[in-house]
């Protein structure tokens, strides 16, 4: 058995966790958060929206199955730490082309096993997400403690740009081309384009600075806000960008990161979860259909809407906007989080979870579908809005 390096994990708070080094060797800062997933670990380290954060895997048995060249959800790593109980000494599958702890060391992320996982989570669902310290080269708790408390806070933090592509590209439709949907990148996942390109839809995807005009250059039938990293709050550009795309009645769908930033566009503010939605297994209530999904989470802001919040169920019922009515369209069940909004009046809804999951699950796959209805509903109906913005009132939908 290989000998590891000590190493302790430090919580903002003082609590102080021992370990063994995983991954590279040094030290590293950000926010604590907890994954509820079994699989999909891989998917997990290269989603943009883990940029800053230190990522605690809640099931105690990881890289048992390496890491291959496909299923990375971006280009590199993002999460700022790993933190797990039991790394799989070897990984083992037929699409593995390496492990996990040798991919962790070759991209920096520094990391700490032998850890407590259930006593950690168990902290942090009581106490809240919180900043946190892992160090492999200072066993002091209290001189990382220190740097611990001087490291930057998830709120207020404006990440979008860090994670964003640098060009623009271009994802070609499978099949037969039916749309053109231009995508503002806040932290997209490569499976979004996939999913949307099944469809028979080619996606454009543009960096976060993006102008509404540069996006409806592409063709564009329609936008689609991504997921990504931050805090919602201070996202003023791509706010301004979906009131604009809203004025001009382009398609809109946002998932995660962009249903609130299209929350704050209809005018509803955002809030800081206690200690988030991260896994493969939340529940979700459709408004429109009536079903339950289990859906895949990744998201420590919410949106604030008229009777949302502390667990209070969200009426079902229109609710007055800029831009005419929007409905809560779907509700976590764990615990009445706004999950999901739909507009009466205008072409765009938004989920706050992922209906592009890999691993999975695959629940909510027929959002794209939805979306793909959408823009061809708005396609046969042009006419009446060519020429003109839209003016607050509400339909009979």
């Amino acid at each position: 058995m290989v000998k590891r390096r000590p190493a302790i994990l430090v919580l903002e708070d003082g609590r102080t966790f021992p370990g063994e080094a995983y991954g590279s060797v040094g030290e590293t800062f950000g926010e604590a958060v907890f994954n509820t997933g079994m699989t999909g670990y891989q998917e997990t380290l290269t989603d943009p929206s883990y940029h800053r954060q230190v990522v605690v895997q809640t099931a105690p048995h990881i890289g048992n199955t390496g890491v291959n060249g496909e299923d990375d959800e971006s280009g590199r790593i993002w999460v700022a730490g790993y933190v797990v109980r039991d790394p799989a000494r070897i990984g083992s599958n037929w699409r593995a082309t390496g492990g996990l702890e040798d991919r962790l060391a070759t991209e920096g992320v520094v990391g700490i096993s032998g850890v407590d996982t259930r006593a950690l989570t168990r902290h942090l669902r009581e106490r809240g997400a919180m900043r946190v310290g892992i160090s492999s080269i200072d066993n002091d708790p209290q001189s990382l403690l220190t740097r611990v408390r001087q490291a930057p806070q998830m709120v207020g933090a404006d990440l979008s740009a860090e994670v964003s592509t640098a060009e623009p590209y271009v994802v070609e439709a499978l099949g037969e081309h039916r749309f053109t949907v231009a995508a503002l990148d806040l932290g997209i996942k490569r499976n979004v384009p996939r999913r949307l390109a099944t469809r028979g839809v080619t996606t454009h995807v543009l960096p976060a600075s993006s102008s509404i005009d540069q996006m409806l250059a592409t063709g564009a039938d329609a936008i689609f806000l991504s997921p990504g990293p931050g805090d919602p709050a201070t996202a003023d550009a791509p706010v301004a960008l979906a009131r604009e795309a809203l004025r001009r009645e382009v398609p809109l769908f946002g998932i995660c990161f962009g249903s609130q930033i299209l929350g704050r566009a209809l005018g509803f503010g955002t809030y800081k979860l206690g200690y988030g939605h991260r896994g493969i297994n939340q529940p979700v209530l459709d408004r429109v259909t009536g079903k339950v999904e289990v859906t895949s989470h990744n998201h420590g802001f919410a949106v604030q809407v008229p009777g949302s919040g502390d667990g209070a169920v969200v009426p079902d019922q229109v609710i007055d906007t800029d831009f005419g009515g929007v409905r809560v369209s779907h509700v976590c069940l764990n615990d009445n989080v706004v999950e999901g909004l739909r507009a009466v009046d205008l072409p765009a809804f938004t989920v706050q979870y992922h209906p592009e999951a890999a691993a999975g699950p695959h629940d909510a796959d027929y959002l794209f579908d939805r979306f793909a209805d959408l823009i061809e509903g708005r396609a046969l109906d042009r006419r009446p809005s060519e020429g003109r913005t839209h003016s607050k009132g509400r339909s009979n939908a």
